[in-house]
């Protein structure tokens, strides 16, 4: 069996089926990921997190992270990790208004009870109307939940708390 090359891109479900060995590295990289020791997380949120967002929850960067796992396995190290690199807006947006918030989930019993939020979450945002805020609590940045959104074009204002407390904002876009 071939095994993987690991790259921004990469599952982390698919990272550590290659490469078991590399659990702890990435839990001492990324302490969020503790909760990979859970069966349960483990089959459903690596199998949607890439490396790129592993780094983005652990506010690492992309190609150090790729290159310590690849030096690791004895892959030759990457130069070019542009392409996985993530950016959330951190910033107040002109958009949030604190008395717009319409909905909030705290997604951490979900995390707890290894379900996996996305779905949740983003039916809630589709069922915003124009202007209304969704507030969603969480242990660490969700970035496979934030990739998605911006994909589907919703907005998103990610304010950290402290470091297991995240509030990420989302809205429709208005353009």
């Amino acid at each position: 069996m071939e095994k993987l090359i690991i790259t921004p891109k990469a599952k982390i479900y698919d990272l550590l089926e290659a490469y078991l060995e590399l659990e702890e590295i990435l839990i001492s990289a990324v302490p969020e990921f503790k909760k990979l020791k859970n069966p349960l997380l483990r089959k459903t949120i690596t199998r949607i997190t890439t490396i790129a967002q592993a780094a983005a929850i652990g506010g690492l960067n992309t190609g150090d992270l790729v290159n310590k796992l690849r030096e690791i396995v004895g892959q030759e190290l990457i130069h070019e990790t542009a392409e996985g690199e993530v950016r959330y807006n951190t910033l107040r947006p002109s958009w949030f208004k604190e008395q717009d918030i319409v909905n909030s989930i705290d997604v951490s019993e979900m995390l707890n009870r290894g379900e996996q939020p996305v779905h949740e979450v983003l039916a809630a945002i589709k069922k915003l109307n124009e202007k209304e805020i969704l507030e969603v609590i969480a242990p660490f940045l969700p970035a496979p939940l934030l990739d998605k959104s911006i994909g589907l074009g919703y907005n998103h204002w990610v304010d950290k708390r402290s470091g297991n407390d995240f509030r990420i904002y989302f809205s429709k876009s208005t353009q």
